[in-house]
């Protein structure tokens, strides 16, 4: 997985190869898919949802150029391998998944492998988390239509965001944005497929 779906394709940082190479990405799948957990491909966690593959998780932990004693804000926790990537590389990863059922596995799968950095809680993604920001990076694990301006708000300044945007209809791009000066700069990466950001009930 590391030389053919990563470093032949891109991924340089040594850090994020690392991170990757160290977690057990079949612990964080439903056990009929585990043989099939370091292909290139997204595979069901269950509730409509996924594991991305393993070139979009390092594609977008590299964009985010998480430093040391960072904190992270992730929306769309699903089965905690992203986090546990991320907790390789960061001081404090806070992640937010709305499917009560999926946060309560990712916690359990992030607790046994020994993940004490990972802040597990069931909410709405729109909102980020306020009480722990802000965060040097933020990453969005589902697509909403637009960038939600409350995590545009939760990022620190110098800070970097990661996020899908669009419909699966008319096509969804993954960007980066960055806060310099109080203002956002943002760019396109590449075209991706996510699952729907979904609001939580009011």
């Amino acid at each position: 997985m590391i030389a053919t779906q990563l470093r032949d394709r891109g991924i340089e940082d040594a850090r994020v190869l690392a991170a990757m190479e160290k977690v057990p990405r079949h612990e964080f799948v439903p056990q009929e898919v585990r043989h099939e957990a370091y292909w290139d491909s997204p595979l069901p966690i269950g509730f409509g949802q996924t594991i991305s593959q393993p070139y979009i998780v390092g594609l977008m932990t590299e964009l985010l150029d998480i430093r040391a004693g960072s904190r992270v804000l992730e929306v769309g926790t699903g089965s905690g391998y992203q986090a546990a990537v991320l907790a390789e590389l960061a001081a404090d990863v806070y992640t937010i998944e709305l499917i009560p059922e999926l946060a309560k596995g990712a916690a359990k799968t992030l607790e046994r492998l020994g993940y004490r950095n990972v802040h597990v809680k069931v909410g709405d993604g729109y909102l980020g988390w306020p009480d722990a920001a802000p965060f040097e990076a933020i990453i969005v694990t589902c697509a909403p239509d637009d960038v939600p301006p409350k995590l545009i708000g939760q990022l620190r300044e110098g800070g970097r965001m990661v996020i899908p945007v669009g419909d699966i209809v008319t096509g969804q791009q993954l960007f980066v944005l960055e806060k310099s000066g109080g203002q956002i700069r943002q760019r396109s990466v590449i075209p991706v497929r996510f699952v729907p950001m979904v609001r939580g009930v009011e």
